[in-house]
């Protein structure tokens, strides 16, 4: 258990894809400690049945209290879209009460229609998370009056960790998913990112996307919601340290994901492996 003082803020993904949500997260608070972990021995989760994604994520969850996390955030779509309702609802209650687990969706659900005209969005996303309808349900919930439609592009996922997301090889995979998504609803003004790896291919994505759609990545909306929620919340707030201080953990091997992890971040990483 760590000391009293250093209460770390956790960041959990199934790989490297977090670190493009923690990215925003740190630049927005720059003097709060944060703890990231990758599930990569077990990535990707996208293709996993949802009791297999809740068992992993509970696992992760249950590591970062244990390393005296008052508050996870998963910045994994597939681990929110499967796992985030359960744990809150399920296990916080008796396994930590006073402690919080946040997910993706919720806030860049709540904010999405401040980036559409028409009120017709897509929604590009890992098998996992569409099949999930998780986004679907979240909008419907919050503006019924947006019509969503989904594109599964799982292969964008292999693309990005094999770092050919700014090579030819990614404009084939990337037209083919953003026209099929374009051409089930025309009026589609506003593709959301919802996998935290395709911000890597946002290039690629633009060049095969109509300037009048905008194309949303996650790691800000979710950096400014976790800022107004650190707010609105100061029993939380309060067990957060702030002492600048970043670490990296991997259940994988901790070379390659720190040689993944630095393109990600943007920063040079040095990674401890760990079992959960």
């Amino acid at each position: 258990m760590m000391q009293q003082q250093q209460q770390y803020i956790g960041v959990f993904d199934s790989g490297y894809g977090g670190l493009t949500v923690l990215k925003e997260i740190a630049a927005l608070l720059p003097s709060y400690d944060f703890m990231y972990l990758g599930d990569n021995a077990r990535a990707p989760y996208g293709p996993l049945d949802f009791d297999t994604v809740y068992k992993y994520t509970l696992q992760a969850v249950q590591w970062f209290f244990n390393q005296g996390c008052h508050l996870v955030i998963l910045a994994c779509n597939t681990a929110s879209a499967k796992a985030l309702r359960t744990i809150q609802q399920n296990d916080l209650p008796h396994l930590a009460p006073h402690k919080r687990v946040l997910g993706v969706i919720r806030p860049t659900s709540e904010v999405i229609n401040q980036y559409t005209k028409t009120n017709h969005v897509g929604i590009l996303a890992t098998n996992g998370t569409v099949q999930s309808a998780s986004y679907l349900l979240e909008i419907k919930k919050l503006h019924p009056q947006i019509v969503v439609a989904q594109e599964a592009s799982p292969a964008w996922v292999d693309l990005v960790e094999s770092g050919a997301y700014n090579t030819p090889m990614a404009d084939g995979p990337v037209q083919y998913h953003v026209n099929n998504l374009l051409q089930k609803d025309a009026s589609i003004d506003c593709l959301l990112l919802a996998c935290t790896h395709y911000p890597l291919l946002i290039n690629k994505i633009k060049t095969y996307t109509p300037q009048h759609v905008t194309v949303l990545s996650q790691g800000n909306i979710v950096a400014e919601s976790l800022v107004q929620y650190l707010q609105k919340h100061p029993e939380i707030d309060a067990h957060c340290s702030k002492n600048g201080e970043r670490k990296f953990f991997t259940t994988g091997n901790t070379i390659d994901f720190d040689n993944h992890a630095s393109v990600f971040f943007g920063e040079t990483i040095v990674s401890t492996q760990v079992k959960i």
